[in-house]
């Protein structure tokens, strides 16, 4: 089901400009690592007889295993300043470019997500998906986003880090969609603290990596076997300041849009939503088009 707000993205499978391959020695070894996480995975249910800060730990340690065995490695940034009072609820909000984002920003710090509900159904990412608590959303139900926003700044009432991807969907990293506001009224109602997230891919020469995203219609399946065969790819995590939320959802919701897309401190790639300068931008890896107007 779709509507005429339902969010979408001029992003294909042609935004896909990786042509350097990883060898086949480190293919096989990423292959043979991910068998090893997913046996490991089995035994994820005994860590609940841990406590709290320790469980968190295991599963961030497993996170990390995941990544290093699809070639992603974190460079992170923490620009937050003052944590504030102890005990807050924070929304972090973050663009997305793939399925990828959800273990890069569990690898850095804990926290339940607002993510697509069939996420819940995938493989490995599923069972991840159901450890952090996730709250579903289906954008194609445009009425039951109020019940989304509702369960959101409930949990942030509790003191709980939310994790929400407001675009709405996947961009491919050299263009970008507008945070839509509706998500920021969980923290206007609740009062939590907003973390604004920049993530990026890049490869080694720090040129954005197209191809981790997942976009247009392209299978789970796909995007995982694109990404084992790229040479490395750098997720860079900038953890920008923290935003207190006042009383209007969509001023703070363009407060935190300068900080996700790097606004606050360099120029953006290519303009959001014009699909065919979009197209026309990402052809030149390496060269930084002009932003639409």
């Amino acid at each position: 089901m779709s509507h005429q707000w339902m969010p979408a993205s001029p992003c294909t499978d042609t935004c896909h400009t990786a042509h350097v391959r990883a060898g086949m020695g480190a293919v096989a070894l990423r292959y043979a690592a991910l068998v090893t996480t997913a046996t490991v995975a089995l035994l994820l249910p005994l860590a609940v007889l841990l406590p709290a800060p320790r469980r968190r730990g295991v599963h961030r340690r497993y996170i990390l295993m995941v990544l290093w065995a699809l070639g992603v490695r974190l460079q992170v940034s923490d620009e937050r300043g003052p944590i504030g009072e102890p005990g807050r609820g924070v929304l972090a909000v973050a663009g997305h470019v793939s399925w990828l984002d959800v273990l890069v920003l569990n690898a850095i710090d804990h926290g339940e997500y607002v993510a697509r509900a069939d996420l819940l159904d995938w493989p490995l990412i599923g069972r991840l998906a159901r450890r952090v608590r996730v709250v579903p959303i289906d954008r194609g139900r445009l009425r039951d986003l109020p019940g989304v926003v509702d369960e959101a700044a409930e949990r942030l009432r509790t003191g709980t880090r939310v994790v929400a991807f407001p675009e709405g969907t996947t961009w491919c990293g050299r263009a970008y969609g507008r945070l839509r506001p509706a998500l920021f009224q969980a923290a206007v109602d609740s009062g939590a603290v907003v973390e604004p997230i920049e993530l990026r891919y890049v490869r080694g020469d720090g040129t954005t990596e197209t191809g981790v995203c997942f976009v247009g219609e392209q299978t789970l399946l796909a995007s995982l076997r694109r990404t084992i065969h790229l040479p490395g790819v750098i997720a860079e995590v900038r953890r920008g300041p923290l935003q207190e939320p006042g009383l209007d959802r969509r001023e703070l919701a363009e407060r935190c849009e300068r900080v996700v897309h790097g606004g606050d401190r360099r120029e953006r790639e290519v303009d959001v939503l014009l699909a065919a300068a979009h197209v026309g931008s990402v052809v030149a890896v390496d060269r930084r088009p002009v932003p639409v107007q």
